[in-house]
């Protein structure tokens, strides 16, 4: 069909269309000519309108609330005179037959509503919509914005068209770079049947690259990490960087696209190469789909691969946009955060803050711990309402502001008391009634003694361990039962929040060896339209079931106790009364191959020197290794692994100082695979979590140590 005629590819400039455009035989308006046409269509759905005028199978897209006509040259000849009078007008204006009963107009209207179609296919004859199938489409952001309606029954290309729109979905819940690559290479594969995907974004000069080759093992664990990235430079001449730098699609059907730039042998045998940019206000990328063999790149092929890379190129400028406002949001707020909390042969400390609502914003939430005259600690955890700027550093106001008065005197009461004049004047000088603060602050003493005050604030739990039994085992030791522990929460008189002033008491209690005191803020127990004392309830439950009273184990448990969303911030603080003191190392881990290796020899002299068991031996130090490999290859910098050991358990955990997603080096590339992964840990451990940090985060995994009645415990001598 000549361009120029009625029903030629003029029209397919098509970006934003209304109805009621009079049109005249032989002339077929741009898009841009429609009365009220609007040019800022979501790009996900230009893309679809993309493929939908590029392919050869008669086909129309409904879009919106009045199902404007959007279609290509094969469905233009079925519609005969309705052409082209019916391009870019309501479907019910253009088939008014097929909008009564039975006919094919409310199936349409069903599908735009729900996404589930109301029939699989259907034909209303020459007078009525053409169509043979129909499906709904979404746009980037997974919103029903369209109907798909196909007048030719072509398996492959409803197929096609379905694989895109899953893409489409799965893109829509991506919040990071990370998750987008992850998306794209999971989704590439299947939607062009090739065999192997890469994504690549802008970097600094250059390009931060990932690949996933077609039958490459990965476990669910390792689908949870983020992807391996590695770099490329500003010059390289790899389709990838090349159609990143220019913008420009191209197409090799039978050659050696990498030949020069291949990495390893699935490069190599790489013959056939499409490499579609990825181009929006804020990222360049691009994204390729190589193939082994000879592949001639069909219109609608190109078509669908262009559409999908529209689609990707969407997810990924929202994502960089996001991680730029979260990393701000974060940094403030862990800045405001202890790094590191205080050392103690006697108790253990640990907490945990994770960002409610989008984790977009900075919150309220903060916790502390520091050390107090006479070996005592001052701990504390407080919630300022907001989720934003002025709640986070209103937050910073009242920590500082805390501990300054402990230090000068730590009674909780009078802290209280005096937070409550800073409050009031901050109120007073904003002219505001609107800041709500909550607060629980404790003094523990050497002897495990507590003096504790709050105010509007949940009550601290103390769990305390089971008893366990005197005398031989009555069970083989593999099968012992782990005595249970039991939980309480503080008979504390709660006070007013801060600001509101009225009496303030302290409430003493005493936390005995081998007991875990935890104090929360209210985003772990509430969710919306259930009861906060079930939330504490369930909390309880969870906290005794724990097999033991480790406080960075308890911390995790905690935050995961009651299910649901939350829209608040959570923040928890452990500390345990050691029945013993335990013992301490730590390993620098450098940057380099050989890293791995030097984790597992320091692990294993180490624990032996401790007579740690030969089994917890041997999984210890197999679970270090794949820690420290998983450090190097996601943060692409230093690590450090640090080991704790008492009685009852064996604590690992590495820390690198790296940010999510960071570039790796070319080196790390000759590290230990990723087939195992946290799987491994999972299998291995009793436990196992992550914990974020200002920068980078901390894996961490923890083992009983097994006690047999019938012989002496090598791990008896491991403390004092």
């Amino acid at each position: 069909m000549d361009p120029a005629t009625p029903g030629g590819r003029a029209h397919r400039r098509s970006s934003g269309y209304s109805a009621g455009m009079p049109v005249t035989a032989g002339h077929t308006p741009a898009p841009e000519d429609l009365p009220g046409a609007s040019w800022d269509w979501e790009p996900g759905l230009r893309a679809v309108v993309d493929l939908v005028l590029a392919s050869p199978v008669a086909m129309a897209l409904a879009v919106g609330d009045d199902l404007t006509l959007v279609y290509n040259d094969a469905y233009a000849e079925l519609l005969g005179p309705r052409h082209p009078g019916a391009y870019g007008r309501p479907a019910a204006d253009v088939f008014p037959d097929s909008w009564l009963p039975g006919g094919a107009g409310p199936v349409m209207q069903r599908l735009l509503r729900s996404g589930r179609p109301g029939r699989d296919s259907g034909d209303d004859g020459e007078a009525a919509l053409p169509v043979r199938g129909m499906s709904a489409v979404r746009d980037g952001i997974g919103r029903l914005a369209a109907v798909l309606v196909v007048a030719a029954e072509l398996v492959e290309v409803t197929h096609q068209l379905q694989r895109l729109s899953t893409l489409s979905a799965a893109l829509a819940g991506t919040l990071t770079l990370d998750d987008v690559a992850r998306v794209a290479l999971r989704h590439a594969h299947a939607l062009a049947d090739v065999d192997q995907v890469a994504f690549a974004v802008d970097d600094g000069p250059g390009w931060r690259a990932v690949r996933r080759i077609r039958g490459e093992l990965l476990d669910d664990a390792d689908e949870r990490l983020p992807p391996v990235w590695r770099r490329l430079p500003g010059g390289s001449r790899a389709p990838l960087a090349v159609a990143a730098a220019t913008g420009q699609a191209s197409f090799v059907a039978d050659g050696e696209p990498l030949r020069g730039t291949a990495l390893d042998r699935h490069d190599e045998k790489v013959r056939a190469m499409a490499a579609l940019p990825l181009r929006t206000e804020s990222l360049r990328g691009a994204l390729t789909f190589g193939h082994r063999g000879r592949r001639g790149w069909t219109p609608g092929e190109r078509a669908l691969l262009t559409a999908a890379a529209e689609l990707v190129a969407q997810a990924a400028e929202r994502a960089r946009r996001f991680e730029t406002q979260h990393g701000t949001s974060q940094l403030l707020q862990r800045s405001m955060l202890p790094q590191h909390l205080p050392e103690s042969r006697r108790f253990r400390l640990a907490a945990r803050y994770e960002a409610g609502v989008d984790g977009n914003a900075a919150g309220g939430d903060f916790y502390d711990a520091f050390a107090l005259p006479g070996d005592r600690l001052g701990i504390v955890l407080g919630d300022v309402a907001g989720h934003d700027v002025r709640a986070a550093a209103l937050m910073g106001q009242i920590r500082a502001a805390l501990r300054a008065l402990a230090l000068a005197d730590p009674e909780p009461a009078g802290v209280l008391r005096g937070l409550d004049r800073l409050v009031s004047s901050l109120a007073a000088e904003s002219r505001s009634d609107e800041l709500f603060v909550t607060v629980v602050y404790a003094i523990v003493e050497a002897d495990g003694r507590l003096d504790v005050s709050t105010a509007g604030h949940p009550p601290p739990l103390i769990r305390r361990p089971g008893a366990r039994p005197v005398g031989p085992a009555p069970r083989p030791p593999t099968e012992q039962a782990v005595p249970r522990a039991s939980t309480y929460y503080l008979d504390v008189p709660s006070g007013a929040p801060l600001g509101l002033g009225g009496p303030r008491h302290t409430a003493s209690a005493r936390l005995a060896p081998g007991e875990t005191l935890l104090m929360f803020s209210d985003g772990v127990v509430e969710r919306r339209g259930h009861d906060v004392g079930e939330g504490l309830a369930t909390v309880a439950r969870a906290v005794a079931a724990a097999a033991n009273g480790d406080p960075r184990t308890l911390c995790a448990l905690t935050t995961a106790a009651v299910g649901g969303a939350t829209e608040d911030d959570v923040a928890v603080l452990a500390v345990e009364h050691a029945v013993t003191p335990s013992r301490s190392a730590g390993m620098e881990i450098p940057a380099e191959p050989t890293a791995p290796g030097r984790v597992r020899r320091w692990m294993a002299a180490q624990l032996a020197a401790w007579r740690v068991p030969d089994p917890v031996i041997g999984n210890a130090v197999l679970c270090a290794s794949e820690l420290a490999t998983n450090a190097l290859l996601h943060a692409g910098t230093a690590a450090r692994i640090e080991v704790d050991l008492s009685p009852e358990r064996l604590l690992v955990a590495v820390s690198d100082s790296g940010t999510r997603g960071g570039v790796t080096r070319a080196y790390t590339e000759r590290l230990s695979s990723r087939g195992r992964g946290l799987g491994l840990i999972e299998e291995l451990s009793d436990a196992w979590g992550t914990d974020p940090a200002v920068r980078g985060s901390t894996v961490w995994f923890e083992m009983s140590i097994p006690h047999d009645a019938s012989e002496p415990s090598r791990a008896g001598n491991t403390v004092p």
